[in-house]
């Protein structure tokens, strides 16, 4: 692995660290990997050696690049600057993706309390987007102006084009409020964003990774909290993908929760969206007319398409699947979906 660090901005003592893995070799099968960006918190006064590195060890084990990026804090974090940093950084890797084997699609954020509010601005306002968000116990509502005066409101900033974020937080954390979490798992519901949420019973604010060289043994925290960091790594290998014999494998789990919000027709859409649009009624008439022979209404008052409108906001993939339908003509019926415009 080689281990360097980075000047990005002297005056404000901005850095990155670099800590890329090898690839091929005894590697094999891995030609490149993906990264993940670490924002460590500090309430924009400093920024956290406890959420750096040893965070940073648990996602190398795990098989990705790890970027740490000391960003602009005190005065010089006047916003957007911490956000430019975030981007220089981004335009730094994406230089390098080549020497240093990044997936450069598969990058991934993840931040603590300020940290994680400035995660939460990559993921709803950068210009380099990442691929996915870890928030760990985020401020990302109106709270920020207590660390940060001139930071956004990141919940208000979330749309359709967020990318899909993991959150976890404790229930008793006295620095940030359990609300920010909330707040913003209602901001990615609303545009039906994928996410995974862990609020743990009790603990205090700042834990890391929970491990007892960074917390001690008898600081009133649950156990459990430290799961996060495997929970977060399995997440990522949904989102993502994981390795494999050929590189890495499919994400199984899409941005989000249907593909209502995308240009073109699949069978993620849901059926409220699909019986809307008459092209896609045309290639799905096969499809229909076996769900009226195998789906029985709910009751003898209702029809079928009385049934279609209760199971509106279903994801019609499900259904069939639910049901056993047409289930070995999915990639085919995906295809001629793809072609039809998702108006």
């Amino acid at each position: 692995m080689n281990i360097k660090t980075i000047v990005i901005n002297e005056k404000r003592n901005v850095t990155l660290t670099a800590m890329v893995q090898d690839v091929s070799g005894e590697y094999r099968g891995i030609t490149a990997r993906p990264a993940v960006v670490v924002l460590p918190g500090g309430g924009y006064s400093f920024c956290s050696d406890r959420e750096a590195e040893p965070v940073a060890w648990a996602y190398l084990k795990a098989g990705y690049h790890v970027f740490i990026l000391r960003y602009s804090v005190k005065e010089y974090a006047v916003w957007p600057q911490p956000l430019e940093d975030y981007e220089e950084a981004m335009e730094l890797i994406l230089r390098h993706a080549e020497e240093w084997h990044v997936l450069t699609d598969k990058i991934a954020v993840i931040g603590f309390s300020a940290g994680g509010h400035l995660a939460g601005a990559c993921a709803t306002m950068a210009k380099h987007r990442p691929a996915a968000a870890i928030l760990g116990y985020a401020v990302v509502n109106e709270d920020v102006k207590s660390c940060s005066e001139t930071a956004p409101d990141i919940t208000k900033a979330v749309d359709s084009s967020t990318c899909p974020c993991f959150l976890f937080a404790t229930r008793t954390d006295s620095v940030v409020p359990i609300q920010n979490t909330l707040d913003m798992l209602n901001a990615l519901n609303k545009y039906h964003i994928s996410f995974e949420t862990h609020i743990y019973s009790y603990g205090p604010h700042g834990f890391s990774t929970a491990d007892t060289s960074i917390q001690s043994v008898d600081t009133q925290i649950t156990p459990r909290a430290s799961g996060w960091v495997e929970d977060s790594i399995g997440w990522l290998r949904e989102i993502l993908g994981d390795f494999c014999s050929t590189g890495m494998t499919k994400p199984v789990c899409k941005p989000h929760m249907d593909d209502d919000a995308e240009a073109w027709l699949s069978l993620d859409c849901t059926i409220g969206r699909l019986w809307g649009n008459p092209e896609g009624l045309r290639i799905l008439k096969p499809v229909i007319a076996e769900m009226e022979k195998k789906i029985k209404p709910f009751s003898p008052e209702m029809t079928f398409q009385d049934m279609m409108q209760t199971l509106s906001r279903m994801k019609l993939r499900d259904l069939l699947s639910e049901r056993g339908i047409c289930t070995d003509q999915f990639d085919e019926l995906d295809a001629q979906l793809a072609k039809v415009p998702n108006i």
